[in-house]
């Protein structure tokens, strides 16, 4: 395993590129490319509890994109309201879907959902920073 130094340098690695993708989901969300913001919405979920799950169990995370998996395996207590949501925001992890998930996926993505679930992702990367 990593020496503690290592193993907090990976960790801010993962909080740092977190706060790139947040940063490209609200830009991408500016210029109405929603199905591209919701999955970097996955991406800065995702990067933050593998950080968490790092920190609490001092290895490096499982290699799954399933948010409440990974929050459950970091040992993250959660609610039923927290374990919608990270299903929920799990929808949107859609590389490897096949073509008529993505389709309906993309006609799903409007100006407001998509505002709706920023606003969504933004207080769950909160919940979890507050973990951090």
């Amino acid at each position: 395993m990593e020496s503690e130094f290592d193993k907090e340098r990976i960790i801010n690695h993962w909080i740092e590129s977190s706060e790139k993708d947040f940063k490209a989901m609200i830009d991408l969300h500016q210029t109405q490319n929603n199905n591209w913001a919701l999955f970097m919405g996955h991406l800065v979920i995702e990067k933050l509890l593998k950080a968490a799950y790092l920190k609490s169990k001092g290895e490096f995370p499982p290699m799954i994109h399933d948010l409440r998996r990974i929050c459950e395996k970091a040992d993250i207590e959660m609610d039923l309201s927290h374990q919608i949501l990270l299903d929920s925001i799990s929808r949107f992890n859609i590389n490897a879907r096949y073509d008529d998930y993505k389709q309906s996926f993309y006609k799903l993505c409007t100006d407001s959902f998509t505002a709706e679930w920023i606003d969504k992702i933004k207080d769950c990367r909160l919940w979890i920073k507050a973990k951090l």
